[in-house]
């Protein structure tokens, strides 16, 4: 993977400023935090970066190449893979058939465009290879059965696994544990450090568990009214007063 690069990017909705001038660097290989209280702009810079908002102004690239000037399928074909807070998915299709969305972007035209007309070979390699990813997610054992008969949990793998099935080099996570117990959050921490290291994949996290963030994360970056307020190791921006006042309230 190359670097990503966020340089001076502003989204105006009409009098709404959802993102005011944010730059940011997500590192090749890195465990890379998006974090501020709801409404700080982090859905939004995920939707920049994704290809489906085109900012007021500024540069996304992910190394030479200009994101801002492709359709979001065509960013997915460069290596950004995205799971949603809300599971895009299908609850009455298998997770197979869920996983196979993914692979559509390495298509020619997408197979979906093509009526999911495929070869038979294309059809098992497609689907060999989704099934390898739900079995490293620990969810192989529920490919074949209703997405929407399964626990919330394996949902949200599941979700994640279709991001997965692009071939990312940079994985966009929002918010993965949003609705997930304690103990499925500890087992997700340790899932996503393992996409991390054992796919070489890097990844870009928006979360709202400091507690998970703070014990991932390489760096975070601190976003609040739409502003950067504060990019740093998870150490100095715990500390940083600006980042207290915005979840607090308070200064130190």
């Amino acid at each position: 993977m190359t670097e990503l690069v966020l340089q001076n990017v502003s989204l105006r909705f009409g009098g709404l400023i959802a993102l005011d001038d944010i730059s940011f660097t997500v590192s090749p290989g890195s465990l890379h935090a998006l974090i501020g209280p709801n409404g700080a702009g982090k859905s939004s810079c995920f939707n920049v970066i994704s290809g489906l908002y085109r900012p007021t102004a500024g540069t996304v690239r992910l190394g030479v190449q200009d994101l801002l000037r492709l359709a979001p399928h065509r960013v997915a074909r460069l290596g950004i893979g995205r799971a949603f807070q809300n599971t895009a998915l299908s609850p009455h299709s298998t997770v197979l058939d869920n996983v196979l969305l993914g692979r559509h972007a390495l298509t020619r035209g997408g197979f979906l465009a093509g009526g999911l007309r495929l070869t038979s070979r294309q059809e098992r390699l497609h689907a060999a290879r989704a099934r390898e990813i739900c079995d490293f997610l620990g969810i192989g054992a529920s490919v074949d059965r209703p997405l929407g008969a399964l626990p919330y949990g394996v949902a949200k793998l599941a979700d994640i696994a279709r991001a997965l099935a692009t071939e990312p080099s940079l994985l966009l996570l929002d918010e993965p544990a949003a609705g997930l117990n304690t103990d499925e959050t500890a087992e997700l921490a340790a899932m996503i450090g393992q996409i991390r290291t054992d796919l070489d994949i890097a990844v870009l996290l928006v979360e709202h568990d400091m507690e998970l963030v703070m014990g991932i994360a390489d760096q975070v970056t601190v976003l609040d009214f739409g502003r950067v307020i504060a990019d740093g190791t998870p150490a100095d921006v715990q500390t940083d007063p600006d980042v207290v006042k915005a979840y607090l309230g308070v200064t130190t």
